[in-house]
């Protein structure tokens, strides 16, 4: 906070607390040109009457009360401006304590999987439920509470995997993060028609219905230009994090104009570094469990 609004924040705090105490001590008191027991000549009811008396003395002393705890507070907590308080609280260092304090109260129950491989992890039921708890609590918000994605957020339960499915790679994404990004090709195609005709061939690839003249216009601008990280063949690049475009798994849609979408304005998809967030071993742990669904997917796919 800059200095002047810590200023700012004082002198608001010290003026309504002391025009607090104006106030009640103005109106504790009895103004020379008040008689006792004068009435006001407000009347209700036909005998119910309004007095024009002081506060009583204990409501007063109450008010008073209150003022004296509010100066302590704001001695003793950080509540004027950038002044921390002579008690040094704060929100974080209580939060940093409370997260120590669980820590300490959980780390008899994660020290049994401390640095295993993921693959041992991944046949391990107690750690497999562990897993599935911290992907509840860490990642669900993105992937959805079945780890199957949304638009956007990729599926990972499908057996299609953008950056590679090996227990190593998924922990470094766990780990480090991703950034995917596709550049916007329209100008680099050359405009609307050269667009169409490539996301028209994108298309193709998945083996939907188009037409046939567009997609063959499609093909050698592709292969000039995306192919670069998709392949000449389209089925991606795991290093670059480039998606297979022959199957029919699409992150933000395989419709045409998803397709346009993506060509003419790009794509940024972003995963955060979860490493410092939940150390090595839960990064372990989450990661054998969405290993795990590949296997699962792995075993569906051999018995259909």
């Amino acid at each position: 906070m800059s200095a002047f609004w810590s200023w700012f924040i004082i002198v608001i705090v010290v003026f309504n607390i002391l025009g607090c105490f104006w106030l009640l001590w103005f109106t504790g008191k009895r103004r020379p040109d008040q008689k006792a027991g004068a009435q006001t000549g407000h009347v209700w009811d036909g005998d119910l009457r309004e007095y024009n008396n002081p506060l009583p003395k204990w409501w007063i002393n109450l008010f008073y009360i209150t003022i004296v705890f509010s100066i302590g507070y704001l001695i003793w907590y950080p509540g004027l401006g950038n002044i921390k308080g002579v008690g040094s609280w704060s929100s974080a260092s209580e939060h940093d304590a409370a997260v120590a304090a669980a820590q300490a109260k959980l780390a008899p129950v994660f020290a049994r999987f401390e640095g295993r491989p993921i693959q041992a992890l991944a046949d391990d039921a107690e750690a497999l439920e562990l897993g599935r708890s911290v992907f509840a609590n860490n990642c669900a918000t993105c992937h959805g509470s079945d780890a199957r994605g949304a638009k956007g957020f990729p599926n990972l339960a499908d057996g299609s995997w953008q950056w590679g499915s090996p227990p190593d790679v998924i922990l470094t994404s766990v780990l480090n993060g991703r950034q995917a990004a596709m550049p916007a090709m329209a100008a680099a195609l050359g405009g609307d028609q050269a667009v169409t005709e490539v996301a028209v061939y994108v298309q193709s690839l998945s083996g939907q219905k188009v037409d046939a003249a567009l997609a063959a216009a499609g093909k050698p601008k592709f292969e000039m230009l995306c192919a670069a990280c998709h392949t000449p063949a389209g089925t991606g690049n795991p290093i670059l994090g480039a998606p297979d475009l022959t199957d029919d798994i699409w992150l933000y849609g395989g419709d045409f104009d998803s397709i346009r979408t993506a060509i003419t304005q790009g794509r940024n998809g972003q995963m955060p570094a979860f490493g410092e967030l939940l150390g090595d071993t839960r990064s372990r742990l989450v990661s054998a469990w969405v290993y795990s669904l590949n296997r699962i997917n792995e075993a569906e796919q051999a018995t259909q």
